[in-house]
């Protein structure tokens, strides 16, 4: 409690931007418009797909962490957090395995590069995001390892013309309470803007009452995170300027990752989040920006088992171990304008990387990767019709080097008619764990490893149809995904042990998506998508563990902007999923319904009381499944269970 009011006074200023009753931007926000800033709008003109969550709907769902805000709102994007907010997750996109999608925050890479499936979002609160841009389908080109199914990029809040802030305080009923808030100005040249949030919680119980041994005495899963950042820029003139982004976290987040002998288990985390960037635009048809990022993580972890022979006693498994990585870089990238709508874009990225475990016993190793990349893009030669083609070189210090491509374009055949695709090739770079683990009983890594690769199609047909006082918005998509070189485990008979090969045949994943969304006036929205996919090894009929075959989401709003109040309400449901152990185990198939309602107790709008229910009618589901055995030395399978029906009540201030 003392961390949590200490957080809340240092950062008196918290909280969204936005408080409309329904989703809206703040006139005062200034969005630079920068050649970095721009780059997902730009690919979405020339024929990629990019899916944006705002502020206000982040804030009018009530989300507390940015899995939470995502799980409801990008069409065919699969987020399952384990147990609740602050926490791993699983993640499927367009029928890819949580491997295959990159996550950046501002534009810096922010993946595990220890573990490529463990992704790093259980620390990042959902009040900081200005907005969340999803690009579909192969982005390697851009983007770089693993944006094989596409590319994430988290957008803290942007600066202000003028000063602004707020604070908000909330709470819940797993004994949860949420401090977060910002403030932000201008002063001649000099734009700037701190903020800073705490979030604490005991949780809830991870696995049912059946499920749990009687070793395990540790049974809920909770967290403490606070986070503190700051961005400060300046502009030198009409044609550079200089920013800077910084972002401290520290974190306790229990790991209650069985349901038997725990007596204790938790990650002690700090995460330290660095970059600086210069932007030049010296002509009108030249733009240039240079920036570096350094992305520190640092995590202690700890373990204590119940002794099952000596009741009472305690087994130290790992005592403050250490786990991280640091990773570090510069990318510059530049765009040229030859006049009648021909654009060429040039860049280079350069990463280092090391990291170490002392609990799975990944010894510490460097690495890096150069890579430079281009872009011509099209968008005049032809009346509406825009095309690209680009071309990157990935130079990794350790393993081969490879070489990917990418086309695009899009069609606006009339005014309310539009066709889009993509084409092209993608890679994932082997993570530190295939590479380098080193565990003598059981696991060895394979620093031969070549990276998987990719080819990659996306398509749709889409559109817009009034009907009287609403607007229809329609896509149809289609897309298609090969993976050869896949990275796989295979056993090694001579030492005994478990290793990594590029064995494994191709994965195949072919499927659509239906979008449609509709504006009833200024009051109500209302989207809806369907998607599904197939996603399986060359050969088989089996499809790959953790990817749900389908998936449906529907968010509805009302927003009066002459009322005093609004509601919003989602529903998402996922189809069947399954993992492999003996046998199959069968999970997924669940429907969660959660209710957001708001209401402002002030004309001017700057007082803001936010309800929310998530799991409105308690649905009873499964997250992830897992096997280990009971006490007495059973097999059997166990179940991550869903967040159960919970109440969260917030209020802000906004001055």
């Amino acid at each position: 409690m003392k961390k949590l009011l200490l957080a809340t006074a240092a950062t008196a200023a918290l909280a969204s931007p936005v408080f409309a009753a329904g989703v809206g931007t703040d006139e005062n926000i200034v969005i630079t418009g920068r050649l970095e800033e721009t780059v997902p709008q730009d690919l979405a003109e020339v024929g990629n797909r990019v899916n944006v969550v705002t502020a206000a709907e982040i804030l009018n769902g009530g989300y507390i962490d940015v899995t939470q805000a995502l799980q409801s709102s990008i069409p065919g994007l699969y987020i399952s957090p384990l147990s609740g907010p602050f926490d791993y997750h699983d993640a499927s996109f367009q029928g890819g395995r949580t491997s295959d999608l990159l996550w950046q925050i501002d534009g810096v890479r922010i993946n595990n590069r220890l573990y490529s499936t463990t992704p790093p979002l259980d620390t990042i609160p959902a009040y900081m995001i200005e907005r969340v841009e999803v690009v579909e389908g192969g982005q390697a080109l851009f983007f770089g390892t693993q944006a094989v199914a596409g590319a994430v990029n988290i957008v803290t809040k942007e600066f202000s013309a003028t000063p602004d802030g707020a604070i908000s305080v909330g709470g819940g009923s797993n004994q949860e309470i949420h401090t977060n808030g910002y403030f932000r100005d201008t002063i001649g040249p000099h734009q700037f803007f701190v903020y800073g949030s705490a979030d604490h919680a005991k949780g809830f119980q991870p696995f049912s009452d059946d499920e749990y041994q009687p070793s395990a005495t540790d049974r809920r899963r909770g967290y403490d995170v606070i986070t503190v950042g700051g961005k400060y820029g300046i502009n030198f003139g009409g044609d550079a300027r200089f920013s800077a982004n910084y972002q401290h976290t520290a974190a306790t987040l229990d790991f209650l990752n069985r349901p038997k002998f725990t007596a204790k288990a938790f990650n002690e985390r700090k995460e330290d989040l660095l970059s600086a960037k210069f932007d030049w635009s010296p002509t009108d048809n030249f733009d240039l920006y240079l920036k570096g990022y350094y992305h520190w993580w640092d995590t202690e972890y700890t373990e204590y088992r119940n002794d099952i022979a000596n009741p009472g006693n305690l087994i130290v498994i790992d005592d403050a171990d250490f786990w991280g990585f640091e990773d570090y870089g510069i990318n510059a990238v530049g765009k040229y304008s030859f006049g009648n709508g021909i654009d060429l874009y040039g860049g280079y990225d350069y990463q280092n990387y090391w990291g170490e475990d002392q609990v799975f016993l990944i010894k510490k190793k460097t690495e890096s990767v150069h890579a430079p990349f281009a872009q011509l893009r099209m968008t005049n030669l032809v009346p509406n019709l825009t095309l690209a083609a680009g071309v990157r070189y990935n130079a990794p210090s350790d393993g081969p080097s490879s070489t990917i491509w990418n086309v695009s374009g899009q069609w606006d055949i009339l005014p309310t008619l539009f066709v889009k695709g993509s084409v092209g090739t993608a890679f994932r770079l082997p993570d530190a764990y295939e590479l380098y683990v080193v565990d003598p009983c059981c696991e060895q890594g394979n620093p031969n490893l070549k990276p998987e690769e990719s080819t990659n199609f996306n398509g749709s047909i889409g559109g817009t149809v009034p009907l009287g006082m609403a607007t229809l918005r329609w896509e149809a998509v289609g897309f298609y995904r090969d993976v050869r070189k896949l990275i796989v485990i295979v056993f090694d008979p001579v030492r005994g042990i478990d290793t990594f090969d590029n064995s494994g045949p191709k994965v195949e994943v072919r499927g659509g998506e239906l979008i449609l969304g509709a504006d009833i006036g200024n009051s109500f929205s209302a989207d809806f998508s369907y998607s599904f996919n197939s996603s399986e090894q060359h050969g088989t009929d089996d499809q790959l563990g953790d990817i749900p075959e389908s998936l449906a989401k529907a968010v509805f709003d009302f927003h009066p902007t002459d009322m005093p109040f609004g509601a919003s309400v989602t529903i998402n449901h996922v189809g069947d999923v399954h993992r492999t152990f003996d046998t199959v185990e069968e999970f997924g198939d669940y429907t969660v319904v959660d209710l957001g309602v708001r209401a402002f107790v002030d004309e001017g709008r700057k007082h803001r009381i936010g309800l929310n229910v998530t799991n409105l009618f308690d649905e009873d589901y499964a997250t992830r499944v897992r096997s280990t055995t009971t006490d007495t030395g059973t097999p059997f399978i166990y179940h991550y269970r869903g967040m159960p029906q919970s109440f969260q009540v917030n209020y802000t201030y906004a001055f």
